[in-house]
């Protein structure tokens, strides 16, 4: 049966692809319009749009390999597919930003000549072709690295595409060449801004990083509160992919306490308060595990906490 249920897996693939046909569609047109007008811009915003094209593949590809169930060697499954998809999208941009940098001021010294009225009307269209776009892959699920980057490509370039379209206005009405390499520059300082953002992003996914706005520190000291927990070390929460969180920690709970009624209560709540569903607990009595476990502690450097 076909799903065409919004926010699932083949329904997100089937926005990306619709944006990626229209992506690439307009990407082409513009190539040949900037050869044309002999526009800095218009390349630009092109090389853009290429990145945009990218992520949108990589999406799709990366968002179906991220489907697969853990076997064999990953036992973790394929979830990081999609930060390595925002990661290379992320580099790619940062790259171009840098080419297109050095041409920029390469023709602000030496000025060539540039088709304002060409520029602006493809500008035009860009923003509108990025409008579609956007909207289609909006309709994608929001919560993937993927889907965020894709966005955050085609958001960039609506930006861009304005600042061409001002470029192009400024040299029709008055015949300044230097506004084109200029509106260049702008968009490399989109694309860098955007492209460090994926980086960082899926930096934090490859390092192991806790989800933005959660605080282990914090969270331990919310473990350490239920009661029967004498202590709580070792906790480690990390990112596995951009929609799956993890969690470890060993929990000494006092003699009179079941380890399994505590182990229950740790989990349950933090699915409810935090929305991680794998979390993986070493529940030991702590009359024979204290002083194992604060050496363990001081030995690996990790989170230590018992309860006030």
């Amino acid at each position: 049966m076909v799903d065409h249920a919004h926010g699932t897996p083949s329904g997100d693939r089937r926005w990306l692809l619709s944006a990626f046909t229209v992506v690439v569609a307009f990407m082409i047109g513009e190539v040949v319009a900037a050869v044309l007008a002999g526009s800095l811009a218009l390349l630009a915003d092109a090389g853009h749009m290429l990145t945009d094209a990218a992520a949108l593949g990589l999406a799709v590809i990366a968002a179906r390999i991220a489907q697969r169930p853990a076997r064999g060697a990953y036992t973790y499954g394929f979830a990081r597919a999609d930060a390595l998809s925002g990661q290379a999208n992320g580099i790619t941009l940062v790259l171009l930003a840098i080419w297109f940098v050095v041409e920029g001021i390469r023709r602000l010294i030496n000025p060539s000549g540039v088709h304002g009225g060409v520029v602006a009307i493809v500008a035009v269209i860009g923003v509108l072709v990025n409008l579609v776009a956007t909207a289609l892959a909006g309709r994608a699920d929001r919560a993937s690295l993927n889907v965020r980057g894709v966005l955050a490509h085609l958001v960039t370039d609506i930006w861009a595409f304005g600042a061409t379209l001002c470029a192009g206005l400024v040299v029709y009405a008055s015949g300044w060449e230097r506004a084109d390499p200029v509106a260049s520059l702008v968009v490399a300082a989109l694309m860098a801004w955007t492209g460090t953002r994926l980086v960082r992003e899926s930096g934090r996914v490859f390092l192991e990083a806790a989800p933005h706005g959660l605080d282990p520190l914090q969270l331990g000291a919310e473990l350490a509160d239920v009661p029967g927990v004498v202590q709580l070390h070792d906790l480690h929460v990390w990112v596995l992919g951009s929609q799956e969180t993890a969690l470890s920690a060993h929990v000494l709970v006092g003699p009179t306490f079941d380890c399994h009624e505590v182990a229950e209560q740790l989990r349950t709540g933090i699915a409810e308060r935090h929305g991680i569903e794998h979390v993986t607990l070493q529940v030991d009595h702590a009359d024979q595990q204290l002083h194992d476990a604060d050496s363990c502690a001081d030995a690996h450097g990790a989170v230590h906490i018992s309860p006030p």
